[in-house]
Order: C-alpha cells, then structure tokens, then sequence
C-alpha cells in the first residue's frame, strides 16, 4: 500500500521501520530469495506481543530474517523454485522469523500453507503463529490427548484464541484466565468450558477443583510457583512468556513427587526445518477444520498497514479481543 504520491522504484518495496521510537512505512530493498524460498506480495500481516517487544529493542529478529517486524502473513506468491510445491499465483499463508511488516518477504517454501477455502487474506494472516504455538506447545510440548484439562492463559488474546478452539477440537477441557466479563463471553463463545476471571475470582481454587494436565502460560510472574503445584501427576506446564515477571517461588517437593515438569518454550528460536514440521503437523490434523469452519481465526480489527502505530495501541492497551491485522492491499 503505497501512498499516492510515492514512486514506485525498481527493486525497492515498502515496510515499517523503528525510526526514533516511531513506526514508518519506509522504502527498503526488495528481498532477495535463496534457493529454497518463495517472495509472498503480503496482502495482511498479524500482529504478535512479540511485535511489540521487538520494537523496543528485546527481540530482534534471528539471523537471515528483515530487521521490521511481522511473523505471520497472508498474500500470493510472485516467485518460487521450479521444484516447489508452490507456484506463481497461489495463495498462501506463512510463518516467518520477521519482516512480515511489508509489501513483500522471502520465505522458505516450507514454511507456507494453502490459504484455507472460505477465509479472506486477514483471517489467513491470524493462523501461522498463533495456531503454530499452540500445536508446537500443546500437541508436541504437552503431548495432548483427548480427555485432557488444558490450562490456557490470557484466553482472549489472539493466541488465546487459536489455543483454545486448537484444544477443543482434539477433545479436551478448557480452563483459560479473563480481564473482564466482555472476555469471559468472548472465551465461552470460542469453547472455554471453566472461565477464571483473574480481577475477582482465585485462580489458584479453581485448579485445586480442576487440576490441568497441561498448561500454556504467557503470563509466568510470581504466581507460576502457587499454580503449577496444583497441576494433575505428570502434568507439563510449557511457559512461552513472562509478561508477569521472570521470578517464582516453587515448592520443588511437590514438583518431583508428582512428576509436575516445567518446559520453556518458544516458537520463534526454532530451525526453519523444525517450523516446517510444526506446520505440516498443523495442516495435516487441522486444516479440514479450517475449510470447514469449525475452526475459524478471531479477528478484532483491521487496520491499514500506514497506521501500525494505531494497531500497536490496541496491543499495548490489551483492548483486543482475537487478532489485530494489517492490510497491505
């Protein structure tokens, strides 16, 4: 999406750029694909919490990727590899280690999927990170089974909610955490079988009555250490985030005699060829989910990508329910 009145320039593009603390839609080069990769014209990009702490200077996008932010898109490839599964036209949606914040990016053929039948490109756009986490953390991490009580936090983010209806469609009990009532509707609508309001209700009571096989906390803080205990024997609780603060207190007692395991995890630091499996897992087991739409993404509000700074807003405030995306064209 080029403003009106900007040239279009051969072999440059348009992305956001940190500029003195401010997002900037920017000229930059065009990316130039290796062998194994495909260039996406982005159409929408989902926004992530990590967007946010990576505009503040704490997680810089890995080696090989762009500087700019976006790890997610939907769009149509314009270049691939003769031997690729992929070829000039088709739609798609991909997880990237960054740049997802531009007109184009070069991405390894593998870590693209078929835009679902049915979804418009913003709704694609909100499936790779955030259904890829929660395959990686719940099915791989967690070994979930059908049967089990699955402890979601923050069940009303955008990664909230693809856990959620990820959780529900391979047969287990939802226990996730809410802000306010509004959430509590949105969450119970998505699935959520045990609703915990962490304003006004004890979560720590609730796990005690509903001890969680497996937990996907973003949260961690001070309170991991009174919680994680409470976990069903041999439970796996996978922290991926520490919005609430990197330090706990555990009793290690309770921890080795009820074979209670904590697991860091993150979906970014993975290997290329590591995020390709999680997406073949991912497309294998829920991609007729998608097409149809029993499992469908949650989209609070599109925005044009000129006005991230907008979008960057509603992230911060944690007003959204569901994903944030930007429209590129």
């Amino acid at each position: 999406m080029r403003p009106p009145d900007t040239p279009d320039v051969g072999n440059n593009m348009h992305a956001i750029i940190v500029k003195d603390k401010t997002l900037v839609w920017s000229e930059v080069p065009d990316p130039v694909p290796r062998a194994d990769e495909i260039i996406v014209e982005v159409h929408a990009t989902a926004l992530n919490r990590a967007d946010l702490m990576q505009r503040d200077g704490e997680y810089p996008s890995p080696p090989g990727w762009p500087e700019w932010m976006g790890l997610e898109v939907a769009g149509v490839v314009i270049k691939a590899p003769s031997q690729s599964r992929w070829k000039i036209g088709d739609k798609v949606c991909a997880l990237l280690g960054g740049g997802g914040y531009a007109e184009k990016v070069a991405v390894p053929a593998s870590m693209a999927l078929p835009v679902p039948e049915g979804l418009s490109m913003a709704e694609a756009a909100a499936i790779p990170e955030a259904f890829a986490t929660s395959y990686l953390n719940l099915c791989i991490e967690g070994g979930m089974k059908e049967g089990d009580t699955i402890f979601i936090q923050a069940g009303a983010s955008g990664l909230g909610m693809a856990a959620i209806q990820l959780a529900k469609a391979f047969g287990g009990t939802v226990m996730t955490t809410v802000s306010s009532a509004e959430k509590a509707d949105f969450v119970r609508r998505l699935g959520a079988d045990i609703i915990v309001n962490r304003k006004t209700d004890d979560l720590g009571a609730a796990m005690e009555k509903n001890p969680p096989d497996i937990a996907m906390d973003c949260v961690a803080g001070p309170g991991l250490g009174n919680c994680v205990v409470k976990m069903a024997r041999g439970g796996r609780w996978i922290v991926i985030a520490t919005l609430g603060g990197a330090k706990t207190e555990i009793d290690m007692n309770t921890l080795f005699k009820r074979g209670i395991r904590i697991i860091g995890s993150t979906l970014r630091s993975r290997s290329s060829e590591m995020k390709a499996e999680i997406l073949a897992g991912l497309e294998k087991r829920l991609w007729t989910s998608f097409y149809s739409g029993k499992i469908k993404p949650v989209i609070y509000k599109s925005l044009p990508i000129t006005k991230a700074e907008d979008a960057h807003a509603i992230l911060r405030a944690q007003e959204n329910l569901g994903k944030v995306i930007l429209t590129v064209k």
